[in-house]
Protein backbone atom coordinates (compact mmCIF):
# COMPACT_ATOMS: atom_id res chain seq x y z
CA UNK A 1 0.00 0.00 0.00
CA UNK A 2 0.87 3.21 -0.82
CA UNK A 3 1.37 5.37 2.59
CA UNK A 4 1.45 9.10 1.60
CA UNK A 5 3.67 12.19 3.04
CA UNK A 6 0.22 13.49 4.64
CA UNK A 7 -0.67 10.45 6.52
CA UNK A 8 2.47 10.02 7.83
CA UNK A 9 2.42 14.01 9.20
CA UNK A 10 -0.81 13.15 10.47
CA UNK A 11 0.09 10.44 12.68
CA UNK A 12 3.38 11.94 13.49
CA UNK A 13 1.62 14.91 15.07
CA UNK A 14 -0.86 12.55 16.96
CA UNK A 15 1.76 10.88 18.62
CA UNK A 16 4.99 12.49 18.40
CA UNK A 17 7.06 9.42 16.94
CA UNK A 18 9.80 9.54 14.40
CA UNK A 19 9.07 9.68 10.47
CA UNK A 20 10.40 6.77 9.63
CA UNK A 21 8.29 5.11 12.53
CA UNK A 22 5.34 6.78 11.48
CA UNK A 23 5.74 5.31 7.97
CA UNK A 24 6.55 1.72 9.47
CA UNK A 25 3.28 2.10 11.51
CA UNK A 26 1.06 2.90 8.93
CA UNK A 27 2.42 0.43 6.33
CA UNK A 28 1.91 -2.12 9.40
CA UNK A 29 -1.11 -0.99 10.06
CA UNK A 30 -2.18 -0.99 6.00
CA UNK A 31 -3.17 3.17 6.01
CA UNK A 32 -5.21 2.33 9.32
CA UNK A 33 -4.42 5.43 11.09
CA UNK A 34 -5.93 4.42 14.40
CA UNK A 35 -4.55 0.85 14.39
CA UNK A 36 -1.29 2.56 13.62
CA UNK A 37 -1.32 4.95 16.93
CA UNK A 38 -1.58 1.40 18.80
CA UNK A 39 1.35 -0.16 17.34
CA UNK A 40 3.24 2.87 18.02
CA UNK A 41 2.02 2.95 21.63
CA UNK A 42 2.95 -1.23 21.79
CA UNK A 43 6.54 -0.19 20.88
CA UNK A 44 6.57 2.89 22.81
CA UNK A 45 5.61 1.07 26.13
CA UNK A 46 8.25 -1.63 25.12
CA UNK A 47 11.22 0.37 24.79
CA UNK A 48 9.55 2.18 28.42
CA UNK A 49 10.01 -1.34 29.77
CA UNK A 50 13.90 -1.75 28.92
CA UNK A 51 14.70 1.90 30.40
CA UNK A 52 12.99 1.41 33.65
CA UNK A 53 16.15 0.46 35.48
CA UNK A 54 18.08 3.16 34.62
CA UNK A 55 18.74 5.60 37.15
CA UNK A 56 16.80 8.89 37.08
CA UNK A 57 18.22 11.33 38.83
CA UNK A 58 17.36 14.94 37.55
CA UNK A 59 13.90 16.22 37.52
CA UNK A 60 11.91 19.18 38.22
CA UNK A 61 9.72 20.19 41.25
CA UNK A 62 6.21 21.56 40.30
CA UNK A 63 2.63 22.58 40.70
CA UNK A 64 -0.83 23.02 40.41
CA UNK A 65 -3.39 24.91 42.09
CA UNK A 66 -6.67 24.28 40.60
CA UNK A 67 -9.21 28.00 39.79
CA UNK A 68 -10.46 28.84 43.30
CA UNK A 69 -7.42 28.48 45.07
CA UNK A 70 -9.28 25.27 46.81
CA UNK A 71 -6.76 22.24 46.06
CA UNK A 72 -3.20 22.34 45.29
CA UNK A 73 -0.70 19.99 43.81
CA UNK A 74 3.37 19.71 44.84
CA UNK A 75 4.83 17.01 42.77
CA UNK A 76 8.13 15.66 42.00
CA UNK A 77 8.85 13.85 38.74
CA UNK A 78 12.66 12.02 37.66
CA UNK A 79 14.35 11.80 34.66
CA UNK A 80 18.08 10.55 33.37
CA UNK A 81 19.14 14.15 32.03
CA UNK A 82 18.77 18.23 32.91
CA UNK A 83 18.01 18.29 29.18
CA UNK A 84 15.01 16.81 29.58
CA UNK A 85 13.95 18.11 32.50
CA UNK A 86 13.97 21.21 30.34
CA UNK A 87 11.73 20.26 27.74
CA UNK A 88 8.64 20.95 26.68
CA UNK A 89 7.01 17.64 26.42
CA UNK A 90 8.79 16.74 30.32
CA UNK A 91 6.93 19.83 32.03
CA UNK A 92 3.87 19.46 29.94
CA UNK A 93 4.13 16.08 31.23
CA UNK A 94 4.69 16.99 34.74
CA UNK A 95 1.96 19.05 34.82
CA UNK A 96 -0.74 17.51 33.16
CA UNK A 97 -0.18 14.54 36.58
CA UNK A 98 0.00 17.32 39.11
CA UNK A 99 -3.33 18.59 37.43
CA UNK A 100 -5.22 15.04 37.59
CA UNK A 101 -4.02 14.18 40.97
CA UNK A 102 -6.03 17.65 42.12
CA UNK A 103 -8.76 15.79 39.84
CA UNK A 104 -8.56 12.62 41.00
CA UNK A 105 -7.10 12.54 44.71
CA UNK A 106 -4.89 9.39 44.37
CA UNK A 107 -3.52 8.23 47.44
CA UNK A 108 -0.39 6.49 46.38
CA UNK A 109 2.28 6.44 43.63
CA UNK A 110 2.32 2.81 42.65
CA UNK A 111 0.72 -0.18 43.84
CA UNK A 112 4.20 -1.08 45.91
CA UNK A 113 3.42 2.22 47.77
CA UNK A 114 0.44 0.84 49.02
CA UNK A 115 0.54 -0.69 52.42
CA UNK A 116 0.27 -4.28 53.16
CA UNK A 117 -2.26 -3.86 56.01
CA UNK A 118 -4.54 -1.34 53.38
CA UNK A 119 -4.44 -4.12 50.91
CA UNK A 120 -5.53 -6.86 53.44
CA UNK A 121 -8.66 -4.66 54.59
CA UNK A 122 -9.83 -4.43 51.22
CA UNK A 123 -9.43 -7.82 50.56
CA UNK A 124 -11.39 -9.00 53.59
CA UNK A 125 -13.84 -6.55 52.84
CA UNK A 126 -14.49 -7.84 49.10
CA UNK A 127 -14.05 -12.18 50.25
CA UNK A 128 -16.36 -11.26 52.93
CA UNK A 129 -18.71 -9.16 50.47
CA UNK A 130 -18.90 -12.69 48.60
CA UNK A 131 -19.04 -15.21 50.93
CA UNK A 132 -22.16 -13.21 52.36
CA UNK A 133 -23.60 -14.00 48.89
CA UNK A 134 -22.93 -17.59 49.20
CA UNK A 135 -19.86 -17.91 47.31
CA UNK A 136 -17.38 -20.68 47.74
CA UNK A 137 -14.10 -19.74 49.26
CA UNK A 138 -11.77 -20.32 46.04
CA UNK A 139 -14.49 -18.28 44.53
CA UNK A 140 -14.68 -15.37 46.75
CA UNK A 141 -10.77 -15.19 46.96
CA UNK A 142 -10.98 -14.64 42.78
CA UNK A 143 -13.62 -11.97 43.51
CA UNK A 144 -11.62 -10.52 45.78
CA UNK A 145 -8.61 -10.10 43.53
CA UNK A 146 -10.78 -8.70 40.65
CA UNK A 147 -12.08 -5.98 43.56
CA UNK A 148 -8.88 -5.02 44.29
CA UNK A 149 -7.22 -4.31 40.92
CA UNK A 150 -10.65 -2.00 40.57
CA UNK A 151 -9.92 -0.25 43.89
CA UNK A 152 -6.40 -0.13 42.52
CA UNK A 153 -7.75 2.14 39.93
CA UNK A 154 -9.37 4.37 42.22
CA UNK A 155 -6.40 5.23 44.70
CA UNK A 156 -3.01 4.49 42.61
CA UNK A 157 -2.05 6.99 40.82
CA UNK A 158 0.10 5.26 37.71
CA UNK A 159 -3.31 2.64 37.47
CA UNK A 160 -5.32 5.58 37.56
CA UNK A 161 -7.09 6.86 33.98
CA UNK A 162 -5.75 10.03 32.99
CA UNK A 163 -8.55 12.76 33.62
CA UNK A 164 -8.02 14.59 29.84
CA UNK A 165 -7.84 11.06 28.08
CA UNK A 166 -9.74 8.18 29.99
CA UNK A 167 -8.38 5.52 27.37
CA UNK A 168 -4.70 6.07 28.68
CA UNK A 169 -3.73 5.57 32.50
CA UNK A 170 -1.16 7.85 34.25
CA UNK A 171 1.56 4.70 33.95
CA UNK A 172 0.71 4.25 29.67
CA UNK A 173 1.28 8.17 29.62
CA UNK A 174 4.27 8.01 31.82
CA UNK A 175 5.92 5.41 29.47
CA UNK A 176 4.65 7.01 26.22
CA UNK A 177 6.78 9.40 26.61
CA UNK A 178 9.83 7.69 27.64
CA UNK A 179 9.40 5.92 24.29
CA UNK A 180 9.25 9.63 22.68
CA UNK A 181 11.76 11.06 24.73
CA UNK A 182 14.39 7.49 25.30
CA UNK A 183 14.94 8.46 29.08
CA UNK A 184 13.36 6.78 31.98
CA UNK A 185 10.77 9.09 33.62
CA UNK A 186 10.00 7.93 37.34
CA UNK A 187 6.73 10.06 39.38
CA UNK A 188 8.71 10.33 42.26
CA UNK A 189 6.51 11.54 45.20
CA UNK A 190 3.35 14.61 45.64
CA UNK A 191 1.29 15.86 47.90
CA UNK A 192 -2.27 16.73 47.88
CA UNK A 193 -3.60 19.94 49.55
CA UNK A 194 -7.48 20.87 50.49
CA UNK A 195 -8.67 23.85 52.16
CA UNK A 196 -9.82 22.15 55.61
CA UNK A 197 -8.34 19.16 54.93
CA UNK A 198 -7.20 18.29 58.45
CA UNK A 199 -3.07 17.10 58.65
CA UNK A 200 -2.38 13.53 59.14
Amino acid sequence: MNIEAGMVKKLRDACGAGMMDCKLALTEAEGDMDEAIKLLRKKGMAAADKKSSRAANEGVVDYYIHPGAKVGVLIEVNCETDFVAKTDDFKAFVHDVAMHIAAASPAWVSQEDVPAEAKAVEVEIYAAQAKALGKPDAVAEKIAEGKLKKWYTEVVLLDQPFVKDSEKTIDELRRELVGKIGENIEIKRFARFRVGDEIA
